[in-house]
C-alpha cells in the first residue's frame, strides 16, 4: 500500500514538473483587456476571490481605496530568440487615478516566467514599473506567455502578454 501511494505521489509531482516544459508551436490566440496607453477608471468594489472567466481563485483584493491605471503597452514580441536565452521587457505602469496604487501580486502563468515589480505605492501621477523575466530553455517555435497584475484596481487583474519565436 504505502509502495503504491508512492508511486501515485511521484506520478502527481512529475505531471506538475512538465506542465511548463514545451508548448504548442504555434502562439494561442488569448482574450487581453485592452489597456494600451488607455486608462481605466476604478470605483471602489467588494472584495473578490474568484476570476469571473475561469472561476479560479485570484489574489485577494487590496484593501487599499481604488485608483486607475494606465499602461505603456500591455503586449510585447520578443522577436526571434535563441534557444536558452534568457529575456526580459519592462512594462511601464502610470497612476492615473487619486489615490496611490498598490501593486500587490505580479502572477506569471509558467514557471518559465518571473516578474519584478515596484512594491512601493505609486502615488497619483507617479510611474512604476512591472519587469517580466522569460526563461525560453525548454521552449521551440512561437509562444506566447502571461502575467496577471493584481493591484488596487476594478478591472484586476490585468493581464500582461508576451511572444516569442524560439529558434533552435
Amino acid at each position: 500500500m504505502k509502495k503504491t501511494l508512492s508511486i501515485i505521489a511521484l506520478s502527481i509531482i512529475g505531471l506538475g514538473l512538465v506542465s511548463c516544459k514545451k508548448e504548442n508551436k504555434e502562439v494561442q490566440s488569448a482574450e487581453t483587456v485592452a489597456v494600451d496607453s488607455t486608462a481605466i477608471t476604478t470605483p471602489a468594489t467588494a472584495d473578490s476571490t474568484a476570476t469571473p472567466a475561469t472561476g479560479e481563485a485570484a489574489a485577494p483584493a487590496s484593501n487599499e481605496p481604488s485608483t486607475s491605471i494606465a499602461l505603456s503597452e500591455s503586449n510585447f514580441d520578443f522577436g526571434k530568440i535563441k534557444k536558452g536565452d534568457k529575456v526580459e521587457h519592462v512594462y511601464e505602469v502610470t497612476n492615473t487615478g487619486k489615490n496611490p496604487l498598490v501593486i500587490s501580486e505580479v502572477k506569471p502563468g509558467c514557471g518559465c516566467t518571473a516578474p519584478d515589480f515596484t512594491k512601493e505605492p505609486i502615488m497619483p501621477g507617479k510611474k512604476g514599473k512591472i519587469t517580466l523575466h522569460f526563461d525560453s530553455s525548454n521552449f521551440d517555435g512561437n509562444v506566447q506567455k502571461y502575467a496577471d497584475v493584481f493591484a488596487n484596481v476594478e478591472k484586476a487583474p490585468i493581464k500582461l502578454t508576451f511572444t516569442a519565436n524560439i529558434q533552435p
